[in-house]
């Protein structure tokens, strides 16, 4: 009698262990693919100035001859997000269209042409809502990862995340230099 009741007592203790470990992995499963989500929100806004840049460029091209290198940089930038595949990766990209966008639209302060054309206008108020858009869903994006990080981390989960290599996920985090405003130079010599 008292071995089956060890019995039973064992089965529920095992019973017990694997419903916190169920639910602790579809705990990590959860706040993991809010993380994928997040970042995937990050990408439907850099998808949307991909899509706005372009526009903004043809619509000021034939004023800015001179300035073709600035173009040449926006395309080269989004190109390198187009083929980078890691979340830091993709930060570095988004920076460089940021850094060559910023020379883009330092350039079009000096052009009054250009500041009053409609379609210019139009394009720069979309451009500006959607810079608004990404550095919202950035944040939001951190913040996921904040939570996914915390909870792999703490006793006890941090064992279940280890057996299920669960690692920590990396922040969203600009490159070294875009807090300084973008050189440009107008002299054509």
């Amino acid at each position: 009698m008292k071995k089956k009741k060890g019995l039973i007592i064992l089965l529920i203790i095992i019973a017990l262990i694997a419903i916190w470990l169920w639910r602790s992995y579809n705990s990590l499963v959860t706040v993991s693919e809010g993380v994928d989500n997040q970042w995937a929100q990050v990408e439907v806004q850099y998808q949307r100035r991909f899509d706005l840049i372009p526009n903004l460029v043809e619509a000021v091209k034939g004023v800015m001859s001179q300035e073709q290198a600035v173009f040449g940089d926006l395309a080269a930038a989004r190109e390198n997000y187009t083929g980078a595949t890691t979340v830091n990766a993709k930060a570095e990209a988004a920076t460089q269209v940021e850094n060559s966008l910023g020379r883009l639209l330092a350039i079009m302060e000096n052009y009054p042409e250009l500041k009053s054309a409609e379609t210019v206008q139009n394009l720069m108020t979309q451009l500006e809502g959607t810079e608004n858009r990404v550095s919202v869903e950035r944040g939001r994006f951190n913040e996921a990862v904040k939570s996914f990080n915390v909870l792999i981390k703490r006793f006890p989960m941090n064992f279940v995340s280890n057996l299920f290599n669960y690692s920590e996920k990396a922040y969203f985090q600009v490159a070294a230099g875009v807090e300084n405003a973008p050189v440009v130079d107008l002299n054509l010599n």
